[in-house]
């Protein structure tokens, strides 16, 4: 055989492996989901930010009076400042401001809990969704799953399952009770940016 026979071969075996490799791959059926919509709409979602909202005012409240009270005995404090001796009055601003610090720690630290509180029960949703939207990508012979955010056109309505999802973890995990734990370690800046608006 010549170089330019063997070439010819090649050529049309490769071009006959592409047709068949091109043959054994899937069509696409999808569906669209809307996760943050899930998340909103469901009644654990909305539990759950019940829940967060409810530690959050409860933290604001108790910070809210240890901060008054710090507050009329820094002004306290800068009446006395006048009449004090150096090292007394270094002293007493030195308590004062591990004080101050005390409390801002204090802030960071509750609210660190409650968002580590927010992180796990959302990972739990995410966990009990994940076998409902196989169910679903099952029942109606889906091989891709996309987030509705990040379909740029559709035509056909039919593709969306965000409300039988809903539905479904409405039946399977109506309420959740949020811990207050500390987050997973780097999770609170992700968290931070997928958190819905409360």
């Amino acid at each position: 055989m010549t170089k330019q026979s063997l070439s010819l071969l090649a050529a049309v075996a490769a071009l006959t492996l592409g047709f068949a490799a091109h043959a054994a791959t899937p069509e696409p059926r999808l569906l669209v989901i809307d996760r943050s919509e899930v998340l909103r709409a469901s009644k654990v979602g909305q539990d759950v930010v019940r829940q967060v909202n409810a530690y959050s005012q409860q933290a604001e409240a108790d910070l809210r009076g240890q901060g008054a009270a710090l507050h009329r005995e820094g002004d306290a404090l800068k009446q006395q400042l006048a009449i004090l001796s150096a090292d007394v009055k270094s002293r007493k601003i030195k308590d004062f401001q591990a004080k101050e610090a005390g409390l801002q720690g204090l802030a960071q630290k509750k609210q660190s809990l409650i968002q580590g509180g927010f992180i796990k029960a959302r990972m739990t949703i995410e966990q009990t969704l994940g076998p409902i939207l196989q169910g679903i990508m099952v029942e109606r012979h889906a091989n891709l799953l996309v987030d509705k955010q990040m379909v740029l056109m559709g035509t056909d309505p039919t593709l969306d399952i965000t409300r039988v999802a809903v539905q479904r973890l409405d039946a399977k995990l109506p309420s959740l009770k949020v811990e207050l734990v500390p987050p997973p370690p780097g999770m609170v800046q992700q968290q931070q940016q997928q958190q819905p608006q409360q």
